[in-house]
């Protein structure tokens, strides 16, 4: 035995394992949106199920990867429990699809040039070529995506030949003559050998490649290899549920235990069958005839299907077992734990999954906020100590969420490969802070309405009514602003702009008719601070809706993004018909419900309805360095605004 075969060998073992790692994660990577929209469709309808769990795994090639995907959405509750069942044996299934591309080796292309083609001699230089020629130049907008499937699978099949050749040589040495006899008399070893293989490898499909390129030696039987190809189920599903339980919830982990459960069942039910078969001299004519590389395939595949046929009526009695040998422990953390558990990095190698993870996240984020402004304006009419504690805690939670979403989102970026997903990270990114900024300026408000409320401060009714004015010019950009992000609605964000603007102006005018109650006495000067600081809390909130809006347009327009403000100042400057017409209607809609006298109107609001907007937005102070009050002014028992 030369030690350079040796080398040889294990240098093809590791194009192999290579090879199918890249073209199963380029795989999932190009196909992760439909992925996402399979798994989002699984009902309780276990045969179904089964059916996506073939599908799946034989789209990823790895039946690791499709249960801990199925983990990872069992533990983010997008799927359930029972639901994922059926995906277990589906995906122990498609895994030999694997085995079935591989017994391309047995091709006899003696006498046909046709065949040739698909010798993996033939196919691997013709796949490397093609992914070359695909990441080099750029054809369309998934070619580098797909040329790393093409050259994943050149080097799958160069690591192949690489390994029969090596084998073959190691054949003549003798070495393999004893090996595969002690396999063959005793198959519990054989079943250890497969199950230690396949736990070292991870990949239940990798260890079956390298038993079908051994066959090239022409020294397995029958009675050798089926132990070997049963045990490699055990060392797989042994090394996924490990990789399921590190820092998953039980609901997860479960998944890991059941595909065990079921595992063992097969390697038990299967020994059986053919120890029982074997006694009764059926497999006679098999059992030690030489197999080639499309008897491995066909044996695994037998099995599997064999099995998937007899244990899924009984999956309900795995679950039953799962949730007895896995217990619910009792939840720690903030209300919305769930939906940051959510942030899995087993979705990492499939972006459409993790990216609506941080969807999912960023919607919860921005419901917490929206509740916590609605609860803040009904503090500056009623103020209520308790209100104000469930404001501050949830702002904890929308703290805690943003942070969690904003790390994961850090660690997920190495793992893109597509500029359309870059694109949809960098949008969440940008609003993210956004929303978390949304929920300061509820805080903001309701420390205000604390403040007016120790201070024995209250609003004069006319300061009351226009306050609602805008409070209510402030929800319907709120609408608009989940509208656009939920839907990524470029209309709703156009929408947006037009009600920031009269927002702006609604504060301009607020304060002009403040500055004329306070000359007349109707308003006290002492509530001045408190009213100038809560417009510009109501100015900052139309500020964060318009830059969710600017995001959510430069993510469907990417040519926007290296000019988007310039985009939006021209649009506040005229000129845009779209822009005008929704500006003259919310124009109309808010200054109408401003009951002042003719005389006392300001400018602004004298323009006629069809008027075109000229003025800019009115200034405020800078978003890091909000008004502070005046700390040296009296501060009487009943001051009103």
């Amino acid at each position: 035995m030369d030690v350079f075969n040796v080398i040889s060998l294990l240098g093809g073992l590791a194009m192999f394992l290579y090879g199918m790692r890249l073209m199963g994660d380029s795989l999932k990577e190009n196909s992760s949106g439909t992925l996402k929209r399979a798994m989002s469709k699984v009902t309780n309808n276990p045969l179904k199920a089964f059916v996506l769990g073939v599908l799946v795994t034989a789209l990823i090639q790895s039946s690791t990867a499709t249960i801990v995907i199925t983990a990872g959405l069992v533990g983010a509750g997008i799927l359930t429990l029972h639901q994922s069942l059926g995906i277990i044996v589906g995906a122990n299934v498609g895994t030999t699809v694997t085995g079935q591309i591989i017994r391309l080796l047995d091709i006899d292309s003696s006498g046909s040039s046709f065949l040739r083609v698909f010798q993996p001699s033939t196919l691997a230089p013709i796949a490397l070529i093609i992914g070359v020629v695909l990441i080099m130049t750029s054809f369309f907008k998934n070619s580098r995506s797909i040329g790393n499937i093409a050259i994943g699978f050149g080097i799958l099949f160069s690591g192949l030949l690489n390994m029969t050749g090596a084998v073959n040589t190691l054949n003549e040495s003798g070495v393999f003559d004893g090996l595969f006899a002690r396999l063959g008399d005793n198959p519990f070893l054989g079943y250890a050998t497969g199950a230690g293989v396949a736990f070292t490898l991870q990949s239940s499909s990798a260890t079956v490649g390298i038993l079908q390129a051994f066959s090239q030696s022409g020294m397995l039987t029958f009675k050798s290899i089926y132990s070997v190809i049963v045990g490699v189920y055990l060392g797989d599903c042994v090394t996924t549920a490990i990789v399921i339980s590190i820092g998953s919830k039980a609901e997860a982990r479960r998944v890991g235990v059941i595909n065990i459960l079921y595992n063992l069942s097969k390697s038990i039910l299967i020994l059986l069958i053919v120890t029982v078969v074997h006694k009764l001299g059926l497999l006679d004519r098999l059992w030690d005839r030489t197999v080639n590389s499309g008897v491995i395939a066909n044996t695994n595949t037998v099995f599997n299907l064999g099995s998937a046929v007899a244990l899924l009526p009984l999956m309900g009695l795995y679950e039953k077992l799962g949730t007895k040998i896995v217990r619910d422990k009792p939840v720690k953390g903030g209300k919305y734990k769930d939906v940051s558990d959510a942030l899995n990095p087993v979705f990492f190698n499939t972006p459409a999954l993790a990216l609506q993870s941080c969807y999912k996240t960023l919607l919860a984020i921005f419901s917490s906020a929206r509740t916590n402004l609605e609860r803040s304006f009904d503090l500056l009419n009623s103020y209520d100590p308790a209100v104000h504690k469930a404001i501050l805690k949830d702002e904890d939670e929308i703290d805690r969420m943003t942070d969690v979403l904003s790390k994961y989102m850090v660690s997920f970026l190495p793992h893109l490969q597509l500029d359309s997903h870059v694109a949809i990270l960098n949008q969440y990114y940008k609003v993210a802070s956004e929303f978390e900024r949304l929920g300061d300026h509820a805080v903001n408000i309701a420390r205000l309405a604390e403040s007016m409320k120790k201070n024995g401060t209250v609003f004069s009714p006319a300061a009351v009514s226009e306050i609602s004015i805008l409070e209510s010019a402030l929800l319907n950009i709120l609408d608009e602003t989940e509208q656009t992000f939920s839907k990524r609605d470029t209309e709703a964000a156009a929408r947006i702009e037009p009600l920031v603007q009269v927002c702006g102006e609604l504060i301009t005018a607020l304060r002009k008719n403040h500055l004329k109650r306070m000359s007349t006495g109707e308003c006290n000067a002492y509530a001045d601070t408190t009213f100038s600081d809560l417009m510009v809390e109501f100015h900052r909130i139309g500020d964060v809706c318009s830059n969710v809006g600017i995001a959510t347009v430069v993510r469907v327009h990417p040519e926007l993004a290296d000019h988007e403000h310039l985009y939006f100042e021209k649009l506040h400057a005229g000129g845009d018909e779209t822009f005008d017409t929704a500006y003259k209607r919310a124009y109309r809609r808010y200054f109408s419900l401003l009951h002042k006298p003719e005389s006392e109107q300001a400018p602004e609001s004298e323009a006629p309805a069809d008027a075109a907007p000229k003025a800019p937005l009115p200034e405020e102070a800078p978003p890091d360095s909000p008004a502070q009050p005046d700390e040296q002014a009296p501060k009487p028992d009943n001051a009103s605004a």
